[in-house]
């Protein structure tokens, strides 16, 4: 929702949610089906609150999606999951994870009539702030992946993403990700952190910003509601404009010094030399990968990868169709990613970014 070009109109990709929600419940009860991210809205510059409210807005026009299809809530909302970042700054973040939880239970008990527990919880991943990270004194995003894991653990993620210290400058080496992964393990085994739920619950400070950080989100929630959800929100562009203006005003109190950011605009190292031993990835690993796909081009039957692509663009042309079906036949025919999004594209066509914004 935050910028570029999507490859699918959002509501025909709602079609394809609610067809996978079905083709699951049914097949794979036990598979969670989509992770609901807000993790891109808050590297594109959201700030904590628009992070939640905007993901969690879309998660209601799944829902909502579904239900309209006929299914029930109670079928296939247990199965679905949130994917947060994880910022810098440790106590709103914990807030945002425990207001996030808050939010979707209510919605889901209130605005859907879920009765199961397991609808009403919000399961997260995390990952760590690629945003956050620099270039400047790289071995500083070490302190920082630490102090975002701690904040996502703290708030109750059930899995977490740590990102390693080079990846502003390349794809990281070894060592750095053996860094970040350590940083997961000695917060797990040697902080305490992990061994309580919710270790913060009680502190004012906390409990006052998740209840501001819970009523700036739900002004969000009611107003994109007001407009129709969160699909007619991003077509009107509300959304990327509400997230480009927050990545403005963070940017210019960077400029202007008015937040540190730490080796960027203070403490800064006079003629520092960028790192000699970042990761190369040679040439050759593409030309190896197109050289395979070549070939599994080449061996498998292109007859019936043809019947079946033509098989899916009937289905999306039919909108009783559920899609799942007719996409694992094309797997099967080892069809490619790009030729299955092909068939899509023809049919549903391409939706392109506002550009006025």
């Amino acid at each position: 929702a935050a910028r570029g070009t999507y490859i699918f109109p959002p509501r025909p990709s709602m079609r394809l949610i609610t067809n996978i929600f079905a083709y699951c419940s049914k097949n794979v009860p036990k598979w969670n089906t989509i992770s609901i991210s807000g993790y891109h809205i808050r590297e594109a510059g959201s700030t904590a609150a628009q992070e939640i409210a905007f993901t969690i807005s879309d998660g209601i026009a799944y829902v909502n999606a579904a239900i309209e299809a006929g299914l029930n809530v109670d079928d296939f909302a247990g199965r679905l999951s949130f994917f947060w970042n994880a910022h810098n700054n440790v106590l709103e973040e914990v807030a945002k994870y425990r207001a996030s939880r808050r939010i979707w239970a209510k919605i889901m008990r209130d605005r859907f009539g879920a009765k199961k527990d397991k609808s009403m919880k919000l399961r997260f991943h995390t990952q760590t702030a690629g945003s956050m990270l620099t270039a400047q004194q790289p071995d500083n995003n070490i302190v920082r992946v630490a102090l975002q894991t701690a904040a996502a653990v703290m708030g109750g993620t059930q899995s977490l993403h740590t990102n390693s210290r080079d990846e502003a400058l390349a794809l990281p080496t070894e060592e750095s990700v053996s860094i970040a992964l350590h940083t997961q393990h000695i917060v797990a085994h040697e902080s305490g952190l992990a061994d309580v739920i919710d270790p913060l619950a009680g502190s004012y400070y906390v409990e006052a910003m998740t209840n501001r950080i819970e009523k700036e989100a739900m002004e969000y929630i009611k107003k994109i509601d007001e407009m129709g959800g969160a699909v007619a929100a991003i077509e009107k562009g509300y959304i990327q404009k509400e997230i480009q203006d927050s990545a403005y005003a963070w940017q210019m109190d960077v400029e202007s010094g008015a937040r540190v950011i730490v080796g960027v605009n203070k403490y800064q190292k006079e003629n520092e030399e960028p790192p000699k031993d970042l990761l190369k990835v040679d040439a050759s690993v593409g030309e190896k990968q197109k050289k395979q796909l070549a070939e599994v081009k080449a061996k498998r039957d292109n007859d019936a990868v043809k019947s079946a692509l033509e098989a899916l663009r009937k289905a999306c042309e039919d909108e009783k169709e559920n899609l799942m079906p007719h996409i694992l036949t094309a797997v099967k025919t080892y069809a490619t990613l790009g030729e299955i999004c092909g068939v899509m594209r023809s049919v549903f066509g391409e939706y392109e970014a506002h550009t006025s914004l």
